[in-house]
């Protein structure tokens, strides 16, 4: 079985190989700009990227899906480092992988299927925006209050939109232009003309974005120093030339924190959230998967729990199953998780070796990769299309974002489920059944789950039902029937005899047997 397994994946090495590259090319500049944007260290960043590509990827059944740090969960990340400390997220990060060590043994894969979409469209959406407004300040240069919580409103009085309008009096010339050619870059490369060029197709857009940063700050120092990029707007790796000073720069969790509830609560927010985008992202790799292969989610689930212990007891941020760079895996022609892997080790084999390097690379290119990570996941074609579809999905979804921007990710999540709950009963309250009368016949027609909620609306139908009439209850279609409508049935029944009214029952069980003149079917 072993050899079958070894020949299978040797077999599209020259597929898988050129594939993991372009991802490690893609994940680099995203793992470095998702810990600067989670207010933790860059190195932190790449460790995460190191263990999805090495440890989640082999424990997981998922062929194409490429695990890393996720834009997803810098809002909850960044509350944790500033609640908790470095030392006490990391606690957090480890503990969540526990939880979702177990939810994978205790077979919640489905968990997923339990949130509606349009709060988990919200809660995306949510985090685009932060996303946007907290990367504006260090796209211009400004690195006052850079640490500050991912929430709209802060702890020193200020919003985010106050922050981001203070911040345009201190630009930086030079990071402001990176960032906005980095920006012309990734869309450009965004576009057909690009994609359809055989040799540039091949190049990711974030990597030419980083390299025109490197060479325009190295220009710029030379000839042109007004423009220079200062040191603290450049990224900050830990000087590394080997595997033990790689080592060496590893950072534990502080376990003396295992007695404060806000740690639990942080593992508990990570595994939620970071299961459900996982879960998410791993539908759309199926869906996008050539083979149509199906990733066990249970399995799934396991494999993120052991890669987040590991990751949050070395240093590392969360990790989650990531849909762009499992997209741009896809792409790139992976076939199995060769890819995965290979993109994996070169991460590990970039931050232990090249740190210099990746230390040249200005926070505005990663600035700038985020800012356009957040318009995807809040585009304006996003709002429409949820508006489009009605008011019972709009409103769930715009209510979690106007929640979360409010408050804070776990807060805004509770309010966008409650109000998706309200619509989900309010469409169940007015959809449990129908009444339809010709002349005095009437027909009332069950028509699916019929809950103690419809009681009232029941009642009220019922009882405008005139004497000396034919009613005929029909059952087919309802696949539960709660005791209170049953007991509101029966109370009609009898009733209904002293108004003349025949009934006729079709399919409806455990109702007395009609009497003074009603009919049974």
């Amino acid at each position: 079985m072993l050899r079958k397994h070894l020949d299978y994946y040797m077999r599209h090495l020259d597929h898988d190989v050129p594939a993991g590259i372009v991802v490690f090319l893609v994940a680099l500049p995203l793992c470095l700009g998702i810990a600067v944007a989670s207010g933790a260290p860059p190195f932190s960043g790449v460790i995460a990227g190191v263990v999805g590509g090495l440890v989640v990827s082999i424990v997981s059944g998922s062929q194409l899906s490429v695990s890393g740090p996720a834009a997803g969960l810098t809002v909850i990340v960044a509350g944790a480092v500033e609640k908790l400390g470095l030392d006490g997220m990391l606690l957090a990060v480890a503990l969540s992988g526990l939880i979702q060590l177990a939810m994978g043994f205790a077979r919640a894969g489905v968990i997923g299927a339990y949130f509606p979409s349009a709060v988990i469209k919200g809660m995306l959406a949510a985090i685009g925006l932060i996303l946007i407004m907290k990367q504006l300040p260090h796209a211009v240069g400004y690195d006052a209050d850079a640490d500050s919580d991912l929430s709209f409103l802060e702890d020193d009085s200020h919003t985010t939109f106050s922050f981001v309008w203070s911040s345009l009096d201190s630009i930086s010339p030079g990071a402001t232009l990176v960032s906005l050619v980095s920006i012309a870059i990734l869309l450009s490369w965004d576009s057909k003309r690009i994609k359809g060029n055989r040799y540039l197709s091949v190049v990711p857009g974030p990597l030419v974005a980083v390299v025109f940063g490197v060479v325009f700050n190295a220009i710029a120092q030379a000839v042109a120093p007004s423009l220079a990029i200062a040191p603290q707007h450049l990224v900050t790796l830990p000087a590394i030339s080997g595997p033990m000073q790689f080592l060496g720069e590893f950072r534990f969790p502080d376990l003396t924190k295992l007695t404060d509830i806000h740690i639990y609560v942080a593992a508990a927010t990570l595994a939620l959230v970071g299961s459900l985008e996982t879960l998410l992202s791993l539908e759309a790799v199926d869906k996008l998967d050539p083979l149509k292969r199906t990733a066990p989610t249970n399995q799934e689930l396991k494999a993120q729990g052991l890669g987040n212990f590991i990751s949050g007891m070395i240093g590392g941020l969360p990790i989650t199953a990531v849909i762009v760079r499992s997209s741009a895996n896809i792409d790139a022609g992976a076939h199995t998780k060769v890819a995965c892997i290979v993109h994996g080790a070169l991460l590990l084999l970039a931050v232990m070796f090249l740190s210099a390097v990746l230390n040249m690379i200005p926070l505005a290119c990663l600035a700038a990769v985020l800012l356009l990570t957040g318009y995807k996941l809040a585009k304006p074609k996003l709002v429409i299309d949820q508006y489009a579809k009605g008011f019972n999905q709009f409103a769930p979804f715009a209510v979690t974002i106007a929640a979360i921007l409010m408050t804070d990710l776990l807060k805004g999540m509770a309010v966008g489920m409650a109000v998706g709950l309200f619509f989900v009963l309010r469409a169940n309250y007015h959809s449990a059944f129908s009444l339809t009368r010709d002349g005095s016949n009437y027909l009332l027609r069950l028509q699916k789950d019929v809950s103690f909620l419809n009681k009232a609306p029941l009642r009220s139908m019922l009882a405008d039902i005139e004497e000396e009439s034919f009613l005929v209850i029909d059952g087919t279609r309802a696949t539960f029937i709660d005791q209170d409508i049953m007991e509101t049935f029966e109370d009609f029944l009898k009733a209904a005899a002293d108004n003349k009214i025949r009934v006729e029952l079709k399919n409806v069980r455990g109702l007395a047997a009609p009497v003074n003149g009603m009919v049974a079917a």
